[in-house]
Protein backbone atom coordinates (compact mmCIF):
# COMPACT_ATOMS: atom_id res chain seq x y z
CA UNK A 1 0.00 0.00 0.00
CA UNK A 2 1.46 3.77 -1.15
CA UNK A 3 2.38 5.66 1.60
CA UNK A 4 1.69 9.42 2.08
CA UNK A 5 4.27 11.79 2.16
CA UNK A 6 3.72 15.03 3.69
CA UNK A 7 5.88 18.09 2.17
CA UNK A 8 9.31 18.23 3.94
CA UNK A 9 11.59 21.30 3.71
CA UNK A 10 14.66 22.50 4.79
CA UNK A 11 15.52 24.07 7.96
CA UNK A 12 14.83 27.69 7.23
CA UNK A 13 13.22 27.12 4.38
CA UNK A 14 9.75 29.61 3.67
CA UNK A 15 6.81 27.86 2.49
CA UNK A 16 5.09 29.64 -0.67
CA UNK A 17 3.13 26.54 -1.75
CA UNK A 18 2.21 23.41 0.36
CA UNK A 19 4.79 21.92 -2.26
CA UNK A 20 6.78 24.60 -3.00
CA UNK A 21 9.37 26.67 -0.84
CA UNK A 22 12.01 29.49 -0.96
CA UNK A 23 15.22 29.51 1.04
CA UNK A 24 18.43 32.04 0.67
CA UNK A 25 21.53 30.25 1.79
CA UNK A 26 24.86 32.65 0.42
CA UNK A 27 23.49 34.99 -1.57
CA UNK A 28 22.10 32.59 -3.66
CA UNK A 29 18.01 31.79 -3.70
CA UNK A 30 16.96 28.30 -3.40
CA UNK A 31 13.58 27.32 -4.97
CA UNK A 32 12.86 24.03 -3.25
CA UNK A 33 10.10 21.04 -3.96
CA UNK A 34 10.37 19.20 -0.70
CA UNK A 35 14.00 18.95 -1.04
CA UNK A 36 14.54 19.08 -4.19
CA UNK A 37 15.88 22.18 -5.64
CA UNK A 38 13.79 23.51 -8.81
CA UNK A 39 15.40 27.17 -9.67
CA UNK A 40 18.05 29.38 -8.19
CA UNK A 41 19.39 32.80 -8.69
CA UNK A 42 21.51 35.76 -6.56
CA UNK A 43 19.87 36.92 -4.32
CA UNK A 44 20.22 40.69 -6.14
CA UNK A 45 19.02 39.19 -9.87
CA UNK A 46 15.20 40.99 -9.99
CA UNK A 47 15.07 39.79 -13.65
CA UNK A 48 15.04 36.20 -12.57
CA UNK A 49 13.14 36.15 -9.41
CA UNK A 50 10.23 38.18 -11.64
CA UNK A 51 10.63 35.87 -14.09
CA UNK A 52 10.33 32.70 -12.21
CA UNK A 53 7.68 33.57 -9.59
CA UNK A 54 5.95 34.77 -13.04
CA UNK A 55 6.24 30.98 -14.62
CA UNK A 56 5.19 29.63 -11.19
CA UNK A 57 1.87 31.73 -11.52
CA UNK A 58 1.33 30.74 -15.53
CA UNK A 59 2.04 27.25 -14.89
CA UNK A 60 -0.71 27.49 -11.80
CA UNK A 61 2.00 26.21 -9.20
CA UNK A 62 1.69 29.04 -7.32
CA UNK A 63 -0.58 32.05 -6.90
CA UNK A 64 -0.19 35.58 -6.95
CA UNK A 65 -1.21 36.30 -3.90
CA UNK A 66 1.12 33.82 -2.43
CA UNK A 67 4.20 35.34 -4.04
CA UNK A 68 3.18 38.78 -2.44
CA UNK A 69 3.11 36.80 1.05
CA UNK A 70 5.74 34.95 0.84
CA UNK A 71 8.21 37.70 -0.65
CA UNK A 72 6.48 40.95 0.80
CA UNK A 73 6.47 42.35 -2.94
CA UNK A 74 3.23 44.90 -4.28
CA UNK A 75 0.63 42.97 -5.83
CA UNK A 76 0.58 45.02 -9.25
CA UNK A 77 4.67 44.33 -9.70
CA UNK A 78 3.99 40.85 -9.69
CA UNK A 79 0.64 41.48 -12.23
CA UNK A 80 2.91 43.63 -14.25
CA UNK A 81 5.50 40.59 -14.30
CA UNK A 82 2.92 38.06 -15.30
CA UNK A 83 1.79 40.18 -18.16
CA UNK A 84 5.22 40.35 -19.40
CA UNK A 85 5.78 36.77 -19.34
CA UNK A 86 2.25 36.19 -20.98
CA UNK A 87 3.54 38.15 -23.64
CA UNK A 88 7.10 38.06 -24.41
CA UNK A 89 8.13 34.73 -22.40
CA UNK A 90 11.56 34.37 -20.65
CA UNK A 91 12.63 36.62 -23.25
CA UNK A 92 10.78 39.71 -22.27
CA UNK A 93 13.03 39.70 -18.57
CA UNK A 94 16.55 39.89 -20.24
CA UNK A 95 16.08 42.03 -23.48
CA UNK A 96 17.80 44.93 -23.36
CA UNK A 97 15.68 48.37 -24.50
CA UNK A 98 17.51 49.64 -27.87
CA UNK A 99 15.14 52.09 -28.18
CA UNK A 100 17.20 55.88 -27.96
CA UNK A 101 15.00 58.59 -29.15
CA UNK A 102 17.14 61.05 -28.48
CA UNK A 103 17.45 63.43 -31.44
CA UNK A 104 15.07 62.26 -33.74
CA UNK A 105 13.19 65.72 -34.07
CA UNK A 106 16.49 67.61 -34.81
CA UNK A 107 17.71 66.55 -37.70
CA UNK A 108 18.49 67.63 -40.84
CA UNK A 109 17.24 70.73 -42.07
CA UNK A 110 15.59 71.30 -38.97
CA UNK A 111 18.46 71.18 -36.79
CA UNK A 112 20.60 73.11 -39.47
CA UNK A 113 18.10 76.12 -39.35
CA UNK A 114 18.01 76.41 -35.84
CA UNK A 115 21.34 76.24 -35.78
CA UNK A 116 21.34 79.05 -38.21
CA UNK A 117 18.96 81.04 -36.09
CA UNK A 118 20.76 80.93 -32.70
CA UNK A 119 23.67 82.20 -33.65
CA UNK A 120 22.09 85.13 -35.60
CA UNK A 121 21.60 85.76 -31.81
CA UNK A 122 17.73 84.69 -31.30
CA UNK A 123 16.38 83.53 -28.28
CA UNK A 124 15.15 79.17 -27.82
CA UNK A 125 11.69 80.22 -27.50
CA UNK A 126 11.78 82.45 -30.55
CA UNK A 127 13.75 79.88 -32.40
CA UNK A 128 11.61 76.56 -31.13
CA UNK A 129 8.35 78.79 -32.35
CA UNK A 130 9.48 79.47 -35.65
CA UNK A 131 11.27 75.88 -36.41
CA UNK A 132 8.27 74.16 -34.72
CA UNK A 133 9.96 72.27 -31.67
CA UNK A 134 9.40 72.33 -27.91
CA UNK A 135 11.88 74.70 -26.46
CA UNK A 136 13.03 71.81 -23.96
CA UNK A 137 14.34 69.69 -27.30
CA UNK A 138 16.32 73.08 -28.22
CA UNK A 139 17.89 73.13 -24.66
CA UNK A 140 18.50 69.59 -24.21
CA UNK A 141 20.29 69.85 -27.77
CA UNK A 142 22.10 72.76 -26.78
CA UNK A 143 23.44 70.82 -23.40
CA UNK A 144 24.13 67.75 -26.05
CA UNK A 145 26.44 69.94 -27.78
CA UNK A 146 24.56 69.16 -31.07
CA UNK A 147 23.36 73.43 -31.31
CA UNK A 148 25.29 76.37 -30.32
CA UNK A 149 24.21 77.78 -27.01
CA UNK A 150 21.80 80.82 -26.93
CA UNK A 151 23.55 84.39 -27.01
CA UNK A 152 21.88 86.23 -23.96
CA UNK A 153 20.50 89.64 -25.55
CA UNK A 154 21.66 92.91 -23.79
CA UNK A 155 18.34 94.85 -22.31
Amino acid sequence: MPQLQLPTFPAGATEITRELAVQKQDGTVFYLYGHLPVFQHDERDLKSFRMFTSQLIVNGTAKQKEIVRTFGVPLITVKRSVKLYRERGVEGFFQTKSRKVSGRVLQGEVLRRAATLLEEGRSVAEVAGEVGVLANTLHKAIRAKRLPAAQKKAS
